[in-house]
């Protein structure tokens, strides 16, 4: 596997303290968000590689095996095991026995010699699981909305998988063997995704149900009548009854957002109404105002 720097995609020190890639890890984020450059084909794979930077450092475990053993850290506990088998046949008198301080090179040389290189042919080599990969996909709520496919980086290389319809922000699936390949044949590791959904300015979502705010003028209000509202799946004739009363709530049955792997299941769409109380009114339009209120004051 070929060495991936994540302090050098981090821009930060190998000393930086977790607050620092915190905060380096947020604003490059922010930066290369492919929704920011468009025109940028490979933003996409860049922010790809900085989530998976920040998924490695911001844990100080993963941190300390990375630190340790470079670009073969994922096997760190394989290798421990294997060397502590490796010892323990020494100490039975025979084997070869490793001891020390070991850096990437010794490691990558121990590992090889352990599980496949020309030191061990002939010999039955131990077959080993790949490591799992971990990934975050970035999806606005009107991207979650519909069954859709979409290329994922992932360690360089490029995935394509189906999202379904319903997702949750948050919400992890497995992609079975698309994580690190075995060793000697070993099974591949499995590819563990996390939905990051962003918020929509005009709809606000909870589980399956949708919110919106509608607003209508006075006279619709008083009168009743018909207003537009945009929805996820499009616009929607909305009917106002006459009286409707600012902050009324109506809802709209199975136009909300789907149930996630429940083909034709939606929950529902909840709209406010918001009046907008009329400004700059003519001297004719205040005198009909003041009619109105006389008139309501003698009922």
């Amino acid at each position: 596997m070929e060495f991936v720097d994540y302090y050098k995609i981090l821009d930060v020190p190998k000393s930086a303290t977790q607050e620092e890639i915190k905060k380096a890890y947020r604003k490059l984020a922010r930066k290369m968000h492919p929704d920011l450059n468009p025109s940028d084909k490979d933003a996409h794979k860049k922010f790809q590689q900085i989530n998976e930077a920040n998924e490695v450092l911001s844990d100080p475990e993963k941190r300390k095996k990375y630190d340790q053993y470079g670009k073969d850290w994922q096997h760190a506990e394989q290798f421990e095991q294997a060397r502590q088998s490796q010892q323990q046949r020494s100490w039975d008198g025979g084997g070869q026995s490793f001891s020390g301080d070991y850096d990437e090179g010794t490691f990558s040389y121990f590992f090889e010699s352990l599980f496949g290189g020309a030191a061990n042919a002939g010999r039955k080599q131990t077959k080993f699981r790949g490591q799992d990969y971990q990934a975050t996909l970035q999806l606005r709520l009107k991207n979650a909305y519909t069954t859709h496919q979409q290329t994922l980086a992932v360690n360089g290389k490029n995935i394509r998988i189906t999202i379904p319809a319903g997702v949750e922000n948050g919400q992890v699936i497995k992609l079975k063997g698309y994580g690190e390949p075995g060793v000697n044949g070993g099974p591949a590791g499995d590819l563990y995704i996390t939905f990051s959904i962003s918020d929509d300015p005009d709809i606000k979502r909870s589980g399956d149900d949708l919110y919106t705010t509608a607003t209508i003028d006075l006279y619709t209000a008083v009168l009743g009548g018909e207003t537009i509202i945009d929805t996820l799946s499009g616009k929607v004739k909305l009917k106002v009854t006459p009286g409707t009363q600012n902050g009324t709530k109506v809802r709209l049955k199975g136009k909300g957002f789907p149930v996630y792997k429940k083909e034709g299941q939606y929950g529902d769409l909840y709209v406010t109404f918001n009046i907008k109380i009329p400004t700059n009114l003519t001297e004719k339009e205040k005198e009909l105002f003041t009619e109105l209120s006389k008139i309501s004051q003698k009922n």
